[in-house]
């Protein structure tokens, strides 16, 4: 699958045929539906649900080493700018590009993309509500970074530049930290309210 998903970001979904899979895997075609009955679609949709866990992994790992959710923001979007550098730009997620592709033409791929945007929205909003956001403020600042993410991926691949991920993760980052640090004065607040009751 290593193989297809480096496809799958350098060509995207439809530039990647069956024979460019199997040359890629070194695998036969009989083996390939053997696997896959469904083909290029069953292959995708793996695809697509492995790369996304590898990356929310990654995000988990990083968020967890940094401890601050806000510095822990940043460090995923210079990571990110760092790792689509040293690719020259070529997409660093196939998830994304296939996305773009499918979204409106191919109702389970664009699930299996959706279920993995959702899965990294439920990790960093694990982390903000961890921080001490409630749960509908926390859901609502981790869908804008994933978000934002995205966007400044794409952002940085058409400038050929990754000063956009880099701008990007900055203010992120302070987004995070600014709605962390209201959320704990309002429960100081609510704490000494409660204690002068």
């Amino acid at each position: 699958m290593t193989a297809t998903a480096e496809l799958f970001r350098r060509r995207g979904y439809h530039g990647t045929g069956l024979k460019d899979v199997t040359a890629a895997a070194g695998a036969t075609t009989g083996s390939l539906y053997h696997f896959f009955p469904g083909g290029k679609a069953d292959l995708a949709a793996a695809v697509i649900t492995e790369t996304g866990a590898v990356y929310q992994q990654l995000f988990e790992v990083i968020a967890d080493e940094h401890g601050d959710p806000a510095n822990g923001v940043r460090a995923m979007f210079d990571g990110a700018a760092v790792a689509l550098e040293d690719v020259d730009f070529v997409d660093i997620c196939p998830i994304g590009t296939v996305a773009g592709e499918v979204a409106s033409t191919d109702e389970r791929l664009r699930r299996a993309a959706d279920d993995v945007f959702m899965g990294w929205t439920g990790a960093a909003a694990a982390r903000f509500r961890a921080a001490g956001l409630p749960a509908r403020p926390a859901r609502e600042l981790a869908t804008t970074v994933v978000a934002a993410l995205q966007g400044a991926i794409l952002h940085a691949r058409c400038r050929r530049d990754a000063a956009p991920l880099r701008t990007t993760g900055a203010l992120m980052a302070e987004l995070v930290a600014a709605r962390v640090a209201t959320a704990t004065v309002g429960r100081s607040r609510r704490s000494a309210d409660r204690a002068h009751r």
